[in-house]
């Protein structure tokens, strides 16, 4: 055996080696950050190319994430518990989102949050009405019976801008205080249609500034102040952190993205491969978008889609959460990746197997409670000073 010969088997033995390391890493979950599967392509392709000839290039472009890649096929399946819930989803028959009035949205929201598990038992839950730029905005404070720090979370409820309130997102809200030690305060501003871009935006913003300024009555120390949002509310947390930043008032200690709506582009490759199927739909969004910034001019400024923004430089740090199976997965790791550039310290992660939502059905998702434990001790760390 010559000596080109005993080189092509050594690469063949390496490469059946990080074959099966990959498939062991990806079961236990460790290659859930992009930045693990560029090394790891980058790996297999530079002993694949000895092997087979194989381009490097054409090797990382199949990996989801990449500029290039259409993210297909999937790294792993759908979750069983996904598969149930999507199953028993799809044997209600509802009407689809964009044949729903904004009142049909609503109820099938509340709706679901009634089936969707029992409410975890929290010290003090406390209604209240605070003053906002164009009436009144209802937020319910929620306070653990053991705070680990004085340090809090605005919260802002999903559902496309349309639907969503303040008891819709309770379980989450609760389940997210008793985790982090922490006071949560979630605000439930005004909805679309009936009050378009910018009413959303500018409400969230003015619950995260009332509880900047009321933060030693709360018992909160007001530079420990973080916002979290799903979906549509993952938008506003990131809108209020632009404008807290631009109106130099009171800047969040972190932000917390679920799988955040932060572009206003149907194109993407997970528009495209997640159209149908997976719970949140393309159409859906396009109807989401068409109630809250129905003019090209709304939805293209930056408080409305934080990705246009174009300077993201001085906003606070981020942990952006995504699910794998969701339309709007694009819009997550574009906006990381668009912090990242800016200089800002991001922590991302990508749930595999899920769709969108599932961090809020923490009485369906066993996975749900994972992603929890991540924003319980992402928030500990942000507060401590």
């Amino acid at each position: 055996m010559n000596r080109q010969e005993r080189q092509g088997l050594k690469s063949k033995k390496k490469l059946r080696i990080w074959l099966f390391e990959y498939q062991s890493l990806m079961l236990l979950g460790d290659l859930g950050e992009l930045g693990g599967l560029y090394d790891f392509a980058i790996h297999l392709g530079l002993i694949a190319s000895t092997v087979a000839s194989l381009s490097l290039d054409a090797i990382i472009r199949a990996f989801p994430g990449h500029p290039q890649s259409k993210r297909t096929p999937n790294l792993m399946p759908l979750h069983p518990q996904v598969v149930a819930y999507l199953e028993k989803a799809s044997s209600l028959g509802l009407k689809p989102v964009d044949q729903c009035t904004p009142a049909e949205v609503r109820e099938m929201m509340r709706a679901a949050s009634i089936t969707e598990g029992l409410p975890e038992p929290i010290d003090q839950v406390e209604d209240r009405q605070i003053d906002g730029p164009a009436g009144a905005i209802p937020i319910r404070i929620y306070r653990p019976a053991h705070l680990t720090s004085r340090g809090g979370l605005v919260y802002y409820h999903g559902g496309g801008w349309v639907g969503g309130d303040l008891d819709t997102h309770d379980a989450l809200c609760r389940a997210i205080a008793n985790t982090a030690g922490c006071l949560v305060i979630a605000v439930a501003y005004r909805l679309a249609p009936e009050h378009q871009y910018p009413a959303a935006a500018e409400d969230a913003y003015a619950g995260f500034k009332w509880v900047c300024e009321n933060a030693q009555e709360l018992h909160l120390d007001p530079r420990l102040i973080a916002v979290c949002g799903d979906s549509a509310g993952g938008n506003l947390a990131a809108a209020t952190s632009l404008m807290a930043r631009d109106r130099r008032h009171c800047l969040p200690c972190l932000q917390v993205l679920l799988y955040p709506a932060t572009n206003h582009d149907f194109t993407t490759s997970s528009y495209q491969q997640y159209a149908e199927g997976y719970l949140l739909t393309t159409t859906g969004m396009k109807w989401f978008w068409q109630q809250y910034a129905p003019e090209e001019s709304m939805a293209k400024e930056p408080y409305a889609t934080p990705l246009n923004a174009e300077d993201l430089a001085g906003v606070p740090p981020a942990l952006v959460i995504l699910a794998e199976y969701d339309v709007l997965y694009d819009d997550g790791q574009q906006y990381a990746a668009r912090l990242q550039a800016a200089g800002i310290a991001v922590e991302k992660k990508c749930y595999q197997g899920m769709i969108h939502g599932f961090v809020g059905r923490v009485g369906v998702f066993d996975t749900a409670r994972e992603a929890i434990d991540k924003i319980a001790d992402a928030l500990q760390r942000s507060f401590r000073v």
